[in-house]
């Protein structure tokens, strides 16, 4: 088994959201079509990236930022390759091109019953935030 590291492309699309659709913890809407996911790696080019056993997609992570901070979106793993290294590598390479772009700080979203998923962050160094909250709304035209 040899993992390659490369950059998210618009190409790795259909294998990701396979991926995604099958790892427990990812939130997925309309933001994660294709054409959403296109125009998000296009406006955040070299932060989000896709590792790999041979040609086969096992894990992605993408990142991108508004100028001032850094947001990480869909670290996933395939269930087969966890706890060998492959999402800290993925999330590394990330904050990496993040920081290299001048961001000092990066924030990611995750659902509150998502054990592992807040474990894993944690040993990363994380912090899960108590003191805000995300309130969200979806855009319906004449609203606000």
């Amino acid at each position: 088994m040899t993992i390659t590291y490369q950059p998210f492309s618009p190409a790795d699309y259909p294998v990701a959201i396979a991926l995604w659709q099958q790892c427990e913890g990812i939130g997925l809407s309309d933001a994660d079509s294709e054409a959403a996911i296109r125009s998000f790696l296009d406006r955040n080019p070299g932060t989000s990236f896709a590792a790999f056993d041979g040609d086969r997609l096992i894990g992605t992570v993408l990142g991108g930022h508004d100028g001032r901070r850094g947001y990480l979106y869909h670290l996933a793993v395939h269930p087969g390759y966890r706890q060998q290294g492959v999402g800290c590598t993925l999330a590394r390479k990330c904050l990496d091109a993040l920081k290299a772009r001048g961001i000092q700080k990066c924030h990611l979203f995750i659902f509150n019953t998502n054990e592992a998923g807040i474990n894993f962050w944690q040993k990363l160094g994380w912090t899960q935030r108590q003191d805000i909250s995300v309130i969200s709304k979806v855009m319906e035209p004449g609203t606000c």
